[in-house]
Order: structure tokens, then sequence, then C-alpha cells
């Protein structure tokens, strides 16, 4: 069922979406990460959460990241946003699409909707991008090294995949388009239906009509992002002491060559990176939360007191901020890649705050999670919804 607010918005209640008649357990066990997955009337009677005027109206902000992809005489254009009504094909061309992404940092009910993907840990998780093409308009065969949910919103695209393809991509063109592509399976989806898909599995959007698509996207760093950014966060955090030195330094026959015991004495400073469970913990939590590049909060100009706002989160709902990212370790919650020390107590505490959005939830609230609570209100993650 969905209903709309006072802004016009549609708001999708939390329960998971229906993966047709599986069950979340299963689908994980049989589908996630191995093949693909069609479910016809997944969220019911659903026709987006924005007209794609909307979403064009979205893509002329600063501070949204948003492609525009273009298909003329044969040959691929891309124009980034900041997009204006210029920047678009005139009504006669319809090789065209718009692809706007973070939605879910702009519209509550986007957020709503990847809550309904909570089946997945929200550490996994990426985004809501959600894309417009005319009738015949698309972005091209291509694959992606992420899993994605394909929600059809207003409208029908036409959908081929295939898990065997030639990797070779156009060389023209300014993003990833394969030369040669071979449909395996294919269908139409109507708004409602959703297609799953595993990372690397080759796949090509042709609408239909003109639609939109909603797309659930998930995080797959490359292990070579993941060790290149803990390399980082170890030179942040880790400290040791003490100075290279060689008091039996002796007279050397080739200047020019590194000795064996400067060797030998690197390697054994070098022994001292040393790191546990606790601090791969700390790792992840910071680097999974960390805000965007593009990603900037606005800090409340006149900020209440501490007082002010302790009673203020009695008479009014304040909620995280849509852009705000948010998980929890053992001892520890992580907050736009800040690290917060908590109890048991208080954790559960200040993510019933963050996950159930009501005045009866502040009552739960203790001294210190009220002080945890009003660095955040300062630092702009979390804000007001009245």
């Amino acid at each position: 069922m969905t209903v709309c607010n006072s802004f016009g918005e549609t708001i999708i209640n939390t329960s998971f979406i229906s993966l047709g008649n599986l069950t979340p357990d299963t689908f994980l066990q049989q589908y996630w990460q191995k093949k693909p997955l069609l479910v016809r009337n997944a969220l019911p009677g659903f026709n987006g959460l924005l007209s794609h005027k909307e979403l064009i109206q979205l893509s002329g902000n600063d501070e949204v990241q948003s492609r525009l992809v273009i298909q003329k005489d044969a040959q691929w254009l891309l124009k980034h946003g900041p997009l204006s009504p210029r920047d678009f094909p005139n009504s006669t061309e319809n090789t065209w699409a718009l692809l706007v992404q973070d939605v879910n940092h702009w519209l509550p009910s986007a957020n709503n909707l990847l809550l309904k993907f909570g089946f997945i840990p929200y550490a996994r998780m990426d985004d809501l991008m959600v894309s417009y093409a005319p009738a015949g308009g698309g972005i091209g065969p291509h694959y992606d090294s992420y899993d994605v949910f394909l929600l059809q919103g207003p409208g029908r695209r036409y959908w081929e995949v295939a898990a065997n393809y030639d990797s070779q991509l156009v060389t023209s063109a300014p993003i990833k388009i394969l030369q040669q592509f071979k449909a395996e399976q294919s269908w139409i989806l109507e708004p409602g239906d959703m297609l799953y898909l595993p990372p690397n599995y080759a796949h090509h959007g042709i609408a239909v009509d003109a639609c939109m698509t909603y797309s659930i996207g998930f995080r797959a760093p490359s292990h070579q992002e993941l060790i290149d950014q803990y390399l980082m966060y170890l030179q942040d955090h880790l400290e040791t002491d003490g100075w290279y030195c060689d008091p039996d330094l002796k007279h050397q026959g080739h200047p020019w060559e590194i000795h064996r015991n400067m060797l030998q004495q690197t390697r054994q400073i070098l022994k001292k990176i040393k790191w546990n469970a606790a601090d791969v913990e700390n790792f992840l939590g910071i680097y999974l939360t960390e805000p965007k590049a593009h990603v900037f909060f606005n800090r409340p100009k006149r900020p209440l007191s501490f007082d002010a706002f302790n009673s203020a989160i009695h008479k009014e709902n304040f909620r995280l901020s849509l852009k705000s990212r948010m998980l929890t370790g053992r001892k520890q919650i992580f907050l736009n890649g800040e690290s917060y020390p908590v109890t048991p107590a208080i954790k559960k505490a200040l993510c019933t705050f963050a996950y159930h959005q009501d005045n009866s939830s502040s009552n739960k609230l203790n001294d210190e999670s009220r002080k945890i609570l009003y660095q955040w209100y300062v630092n702009g993650f979390i804000e007001t919804t009245s």
C-alpha cells in the first residue's frame, strides 16, 4: 500500500520488498551473486517517487551527481551535471537517457525505498539511482561490478542480459559500452516489476515507452581499494617510537649499494606494523560511512544550545540527515566517517532514535547519548522533519 504525504511524495512502508515466492534467506542462498532473478509485481502499484520533469530539475542541482547519455549519428556523448534544459535533446530525438545518483539524499520516500532492501546489510548498500529515457532510449549494453536491483517505475523497459559475453568495449565511447552483445535472456518490465542482477552480468535496457527505472546499487570495493584505504587508515592511526640508527656503521666499499644491515634493520622496524580485529572493524566503520566527495552537510546557522536542543527533541521529530550513513560495531557507532565509542545501552538508544523516527524514542535517551546526538545536530548529521 502507498500513500502520499503533504508534499505529494509517495510514502512506502518499510517492510521488505517482495521477492516473489522466495524468502530473503532463500534469495541469498540461491540468487545473491549467483544468477539473475525476475520478480513480477515486486512492489504493487509502484508509479515512482517523482516525475521525469522533477528528475530533470534535480539534475540541475550542483550538489547532485547526474549524467546525460546521448547517442547521435552512431556516436555516444556524455554530459555531466549540473544540467540545464538546453542540454537535453529536442523532442524528435529519442536515443538518450538521464541518470541521477543518490536520489535518496533528497527524497525521504527514496530513503524509505532503500530500507525495503534491508535484507542486505546496510554496510553493502550504496545508493538509489533513478534513470529516465524516452521510448527507444538507453545507455547501451554494459556490465557493472556490483549487485543491482532494477525496479521499474512508470513506463516499460525491455531488458536483455547475458552471463557470457565479449568484454571488449567501444573505444570511442565516453562510457563503458560493449562492442558485441548477444542476449541469453530478455524480459519487458512493467511498473512494479523488478530484476536482480549479480556483478558482471551484461545487460541492456531499452525504453519501450518513456519510462523511469529505480536502480538500487550495492558497494563492491576492489581488493586494491580496500588495501589502499586501509594503509591510509594505518598511517593516521598507527603510532610508533624510535629512530633509525647505526652506531656500528662501517666503511662500505660500494656506497651506492643498500647494505644488508640496513635491510635487516628496516625489516625489524616494519614489523611494528600490526593490527587486530578491532582495528579492522574501526577502519570498515569509518571507510564505509565516509561521505562521498560531493556530499556536504548543512550545519545549523544558529544552533540551539544543548538545553534548548534537549527540549526540542521532545517536541519536534528529528531524523538522520538523508545524506548520513550510519553503521554500528561492537562498541562503537560510526556516522559519516566518524567513530563514537558507546556502551551497549547508548548504542541501542541511538539506533532506536535513528531508525524509529518519532518523539517517543527520545524518552529512551540518557545524558551521554544526548551529548552525542547534540554533536550530530551541530554537525548537520541530523535534522528536524517539522
